[in-house]
């Protein structure tokens, strides 16, 4: 069993900037990818953005060029850092971790972007 642990959520203005983290609890070596996916009320739970173990990155056509996804192997940590904020970027915000096949899901980070 994957602990995945999401932190980082917040209130933000329209422009400005969050940065969320995920922790998983196994060693990266065991985990093939993780990805960040949202959530708006009313909608589907959506592709933000996925990293391979070999750092190989893809995105969603909405957040290309203001969001970018990073991982750091010697602390489990995967990071969103997002800029350009759009009230539209408005969601609960859940990453995972793969392990052989397996999808393991965090808790999820409510970001609100608003004035």
């Amino acid at each position: 069993q994957v602990q995945v642990v999401e932190s980082g959520g917040g209130l933000a203005q329209p422009g400005g900037s969050l940065r969320l983290s995920c922790t998983a609890s196994e060693s990266s070596i065991s985990i093939s990818a993780m990805g960040w996916y949202r959530q708006a009320p009313g909608k589907q739970r959506e592709l933000v953005a996925i990293i391979t173990s070999g750092g190989t990155t893809t995105y969603a056509d909405s957040v290309k060029g203001r969001f970018t996804i990073s991982r750091d192997n010697a602390k489990n940590t995967v990071y969103l850092q997002m800029n350009s904020l759009k009230p539209e970027d408005t969601a609960d915000y859940y990453c995972n971790a793969a392990r052989w096949g397996v999808l393991y899901w965090g808790k999820g980070t409510l970001v609100t972007v608003s004035s």
